[in-house]
C-alpha cells in the first residue's frame, strides 16, 4: 500500500475525533466526562521518509536501502545499484562501474569518468563538466541512494537524460556507535572498515576509515584504495540546523585493457599485450570533497537549504599509447567548486494546495584545474627521440554549468496532482593546448532550456499512475572539445594524429524530449512498478574509438531512446515462525537506435544490453537466519556503431546465505557469485566501425567467486 501524505494524516485524524465527539454530544442527555486521549506520532525512518518523499514524483525512482545490500559483498556501486529497475550498472571486477540510466553514458567505458547521470553527495553535486569520477563513491559509507530516473531529477537540479543518483551518507542519526566490517573472498579480496556515530544532545557525529585490495581477475588488474569520510551535525536552534561532510580517497588501479570475443570464450583472464607492455595503471592520488549543507526552516511552510563544496580530483595515468606506438603519462589535477540554494514553499494557488520550489545549482573548474602528458618510455616524434620523462603536451580544459529551476506541485482534487517546472541553464567550456603554445582556443557559452509538466493519479490506496513529458540538457565535456571530432566519428581518420591531440572542438548540448507514462503500487502479486518512456535525442554525445585507443567524441544525427523499467517484489509463501520467502525482480528494456542516420540507418547504438533482467529468490527465518539464489540474464550487444557483430547474451546465477542478528548487533554472510564459472563481456567499449572483425572492446565479467565477511555493532 502507498503511503499516506503525511500532511493528510493529522486532517483525517481530526475529522475522525470531531465525528466521534459530536456523535457523542447527539445523543448525551447529560454531560459526560470522557478519557483523556493522547496522540502521539510514530517516528519514521529517514529511509521511509525518504521512500515517501519518491512515491510523489510523478515518475521513475528507485530507493535502495543499504542495510540490505550489506547483507553480502558490497565492493562498489554495481553492488548498490543492483535488481534496481531501469539502472544498468557492471563492473569487470573493479571500482571502474559502467552505469547508465536510459542510455545516459551509453559508450564509456568502465573506467571513465562517467556522463549521462548527475551524481550528488548529501544533495550536493559530484559530478563536474568533466563527469563524474568514481574513486569517493565508498558504498559503505552511505544509509541509501535514491535514484530519479530521467526527468525527475529535475528538482535536483539535474537535467541530463539519465536523471540523478543521490548517495545519502550516514550520520549520528543512523549509526551506531561503533561499527567494525571485514570482508573477504576470492582473488585476494579483502575490505576493512570501522565507523562510528553518535548524537550528544543537538550535536551529531559520523566517521567512517575503510580500505580494500583485490589480485584482480585478470592478470594485470590489482587495486587497493583507502578513505576516510567524515560529518558533523549541529542543530543551532529548532529551526535552524548545518552540517559539514569530508570525504578523502587514494586509489590505485592496473589497467588490463580489453579484449575480444574469442579471448574472452578461451583466456578471459589475460590482459592485453599492449597494456603489460606498457605497466598500464589509473591512480587516483588523493581525492577531496569538502563540503557544508545549511537548512533554515523559516516558519511552518517554508524552508531554506544552503550548499557548498570543493571537490579536488587529480589522477595520474598510463592506459593508452598511440598509433605509432608511444607511451604518454598524463597528469590531470582538477578542482571544481559548487554551490546549491533551494527554497521550498507550502501555499494555496487558485485556492488549491500548492508546493513550490526555486533552485540554483551552479558548478564551476577552478583555473588551477590543468593536464599534462609526458613521455612514460623514450620516444620518437618526427625523427626526434626524447626521453622518458619529457613533457610532450600541456592543455587546459576548464567549464562551469548553471541551473536555475523553479517547479510547482498543484493538488488539483484529493487524488489528482500536477507537476510542472522550468529549468534554465547556462554553461561555458574553454579549452586550449598550451605547451607546444597556440592560439588555437575555443571559448563557448551556452543557454538553454528545459520544461517539465506531469500529473500524479492515487487510483485507489494501492495504485499510483502519473505521466510527464520534459526535456533534458546535457552539455559536452570539456576535454571531449579538446579530443573530439569535427564532423563525424570516421573524419578524423584522415588527420594526423598530432593534429587530432591539438585541435579543439565546437560541440553542441544533447538534447532530448522525453514522455513517460507508468504507475506503482501493491498487488496480489506483491509491490510493483512499471514506466515506459521514449526520448527523442537530438546532437547526442557520443564517444568511439576510431583507431587503436584513439577515441573522440561527436554530435550525432537524431536518435531515438525508448524502453520499459518493471520491478516487482513478490511474497511468495508466509509461514509465520517457519519463515517466509520473496522474489524480488527487475527487467529493463532498452531500444537505442538512430532514426534514419546517413550511414548507419536505423541501427542500434552499441553499448548495452537490449534486455537486462535481475531477479532474486530469499528465505528469511524470524531467527535472522537468510539464504538466496540469484540470476541475471542480459541479451546480446552491438559491438560497434555499424551493428557489425555482437557480444553473446549471457545468463549467471549465485548465491548467498547469512545470520542477521535480530538486535542488528552483527552478522555474517557468504555470498557466491557466477556458480557456473561463466565467461562472458561484462561491458563493452564501442568502435566505429569493424566491418565485422573481432576487436578488443570487451571487458571480462568475474568469474566464479566466493565471499564471506562479518560485521559487529555497539549500537
Amino acid at each position: 500500500m502507498l503511503p499516506l501524505p503525511l500532511s493528510r494524516q493529522p486532517a483525517r485524524l481530526t475529522l475522525l475525533t470531531l465525528a466521534c465527539l459530536s456523535g457523542h454530544s447527539a445523543f448525551a442527555e447529560e454531560p459526560m466526562q470522557l478519557d483523556s486521549l493522547q496522540v502521539t506520532g510514530v517516528q519514521v525512518s529517514e529511509v521511509e521518509a525518504a521512500r515517501e518523499d519518491l512515491a510523489r514524483v510523478p515518475g521513475g525512482t528507485n530507493l535502495v536501502d543499504m542495510s540490505k545490500v550489506e547483507q553480502g559483498r558490497v565492493a562498489g556501486v554495481a553492488d548498490v545499484l543492483a535488481y534496481q529497475p531501469g539502472v544498468y550498472a557492471q563492473s569487470p571486477g573493479n571500482e571502474g562501474v559502467k552505469i547508465s540510466v536510459r542510455g545516459s553514458g551509453i559508450n564509456r567505458g568502465p573506467g571513465s569518468h562517467a556522463s549521462g547521470t548527475h551524481i550528488l553527495l548529501d544533495g550536493l553535486p559530484l559530478t563536474g563538466s568533466g563527469g563524474t569520477p568514481y574513486e569517493l563513491l565508498e558504498p559503505l559509507w552511505i544509509s541509501r541512494a535514491e535514484v530519479l530516473r530521467g526527468a525527475n531529477g529535475f528538482d535536483r537540479g539535474a537535467l541530463a537524460l539519465g536523471g540523478a543518483i543521490d548517495y545519502i551518507t550516514h550520520t549520528g542519526h543512523t549509526a551506531p556507535k561503533l561499527q567494525l566490517r571485514y570482508e573477504a573472498g576470492s582473488r585476494g579480496y579483502q575490505k576493512r572498515s570501522i565507523a562510528s556515530g553518535q548524537v550528544l544532545g543537538d550535536f551529531d557525529y559520523y566517521l567512517a576509515l575503510t580500505d580494500s585490495h583485490t589480485d584482480g581477475y585478470q592478470d594485470h588488474s590489482s587495486g587497493k584504495g583507502k578513505g576516510v569520510a567524515g560529518n558533523f551535525g549541529y542543530r543551532l536552534n529548532e529551526n535552524l540546523e548545518t552540517r559539514f561532510y569530508l570525504r578523502y580517497r587514494e586509489t590505485e588501479h592496473e589497467v588490463p585493457g580489453r579484449l575480444k570475443k574469442q579471448d574472452i570464450k578461451h583466456n578471459p583472464r589475460a590482459a592485453a599485450a599492449n597494456n603489460l607492455r606498457i605497466d598500464a595503471y589509473r591512480d587516483q592520488p588523493g581525492s577531496t570533497w569538502l563540503a557544508n549543507k545549511t537548512t533554515w526552516r523559516i516558519d511552518d511552510d517554508s524552508t531554506l537549504v544552503a550548499g557548498l563544496a570543493y571537490h579536488h580530483y587529480p589522477m595520474d595515468i598510463v592506459e593508452n599509447s598511440s598509433p605509432n606506438g608511444n607511451t604518454y603519462r598524463v597528469r590531470v589535477d582538477y578542482s571544481d567548486v559548487s554551490g546549491t540554494l533551494n527554497y521550498t514553499r507550502r501555499h494555496t494557488l487558485f485556492g488549491l494546495d500548492s508546493s513550490t520550489t526555486i533552485g540554483w545549482r551552479s558548478t564551476t573548474n577552478l583555473p588551477s584545474s590543468k593536464s599534462k602528458e609526458n613521455a612514460a618510455l623514450p620516444i620518437t616524434v618526427g625523427g626526434t627521440a626524447y626521453p622518458a620523462g619529457t613533457l610532450m603536451r600541456a592543455y587546459e580544459h576548464l567549464g562551469s554549468d548553471h541551473v536555475l529551476h523553479i517547479g510547482n506541485e498543484l493538488e488539483l482534487t484529493p487524488d489528482l496532482w500536477l507537476t510542472s517546472g522550468l529549468a534554465l541553464i547556462y554553461t561555458r567550456r574553454e579549452v586550449q593546448v598550451t605547451w607546444p603554445a597556440t592560439d588555437d582556443k575555443l571559448s563557448e557559452h551556452t543557454w538553454d532550456y528545459a520544461p517539465r509538466i506531469g500529473l500524479r493519479y492515487q487510483l485507489n490506496p494501492e495504485v499510483q499512475l502519473y505521466g510527464n513529458i520534459s526535456r533534458s540538457v546535457e552539455p559536452p565535456h570539456a576535454w571531449s572539445m579538446l579530443w573530439g571530432s569535427p564532423l563525424r566519428f570516421s573524419s578524423t581518420t584522415t588527420q594526423p594524429y598530432a593534429a587530432r591531440q591539438r585541435a579543439a572542438t565546437s560541440l553542441d548540448n544533447q538534447t532530448a524530449t522525453t514522455f513517460e507514462i507508468g504507475g506503482r503500487g501493491d498487488s496480489a502479486l506483491g509491490q510493483w512498478e512499471l514506466t515506459y518512456y521514449y526520448s527523442q535525442v537530438r546532437h547526442e554525445l557520443l564517444t568511439v574509438e576510431i583507431e587503436a585507443n584513439v577515441f573522440a567524441e561527436s554530435n550525432a544525427s537524431p536518435t531515438v531512446h525508448q524502453g520499459i523499467e518493471a520491478g516487482l517484489t513478490s511474497p511468495l509463501w508466509q509461514g509465520g515462525a517457519a519463515g517466509a520467502l520473496s522474489l524480488r525482480q527487475a527487467y529493463t528494456f532498452s531500444d537505442f537506435h538512430y532514426r534514419d542516420d546517413d550511414e548507419f540507418g536505423g541501427n542500434r547504438l552499441p553499448g548495452l544490453p537490449r534486455h537486462y533482467y535481475q531477479a532474486e529468490v530469499r528465505y528469511d527465518h524470524p531467527s535472522g537466519f537468510y539464504a538466496g539464489l540469484n540470476s541475471q540474464y542480459a541479451s546480446k550487444v552491438a559491438v560497434d556503431y555499424a551493428n557489425s557483430y555482437y557480444a553473446d547474451a549471457y545468463a549467471t546465477f549465485g548465491a548467498t546465505l547469512g545470520y542477521a542478528s535480530p538486535k542488528d548487533d552483527w552478522q555474517a554472510w557468504l555470498d557466491l557469485r557466477n556458480l557456473t564459472d561463466k565467461r562472458y563481456a561484462a561491458t563493452v567499449t564501442p568502435g566505429y566501425n569493424d566491418n565485422g572483425a573481432d576487436a578488443a572492446r570487451s571487458t571480462p565479467g568475474e568469474g566464479f567467486g566466493v565471499y564471506t565477511g562479518v560485521s559487529w555493532s555497539w549500537l
